[in-house]
């Protein structure tokens, strides 16, 4: 199981640089979790992608029925005093804040290439890369 930050999530099912490193995650581990936050953070993505007319409402519209089938079961309420103490001793965002406090909480990684989140939270948060070294490291 991992914790996957909302752009992993994106990386999964939209075409960018990082998409074959996560797809090759994704097989090795499909137990992703997030707090409920990735559904919005997600739509928001898509929102850019619709702006800009990389994709049409239909393709939205699949991509984010996708995630949601992804991530049914997989999504959690994490309580506010765990975030609010995450963020009093970083410089991270609220929502970066919370898929650290869900990482935290179930003692697993969070999968992310958000640099100011490894670099605030290096025991918390690994990149595609360092996970996918973990798992080869594995028998």
């Amino acid at each position: 199981m991992i914790v996957a930050d909302t752009n992993i999530i994106s990386y999964l099912l939209l075409p960018t640089p990082y998409s074959e490193s996560v797809d090759a995650a994704y097989q090795l581990d499909s137990e992703w979790v997030a707090p409920l936050l990735w559904k919005s953070e997600f739509r928001n993505v898509l929102a850019l992608y619709l702006r800009k007319e990389i994709i049409n409402l239909e393709k939205a519209l699949l991509l984010q029925e996708t995630a949601e089938s992804i991530m049914t079961q997989n999504e959690f309420d994490v309580p506010s005093s765990q975030v609010l103490a995450l963020i009093n001793e970083s410089n991270c965002s609220s929502y970066d804040c919370e898929f650290v406090a869900l990482a935290h909480h179930l003692n697993t990684p969070l999968v992310t290439q958000d640099k100011k989140i490894l670099k605030e939270f290096p025991s918390t948060a690994i990149t595609v890369a360092e996970l996918l070294s973990n798992y080869a490291g594995k028998p």
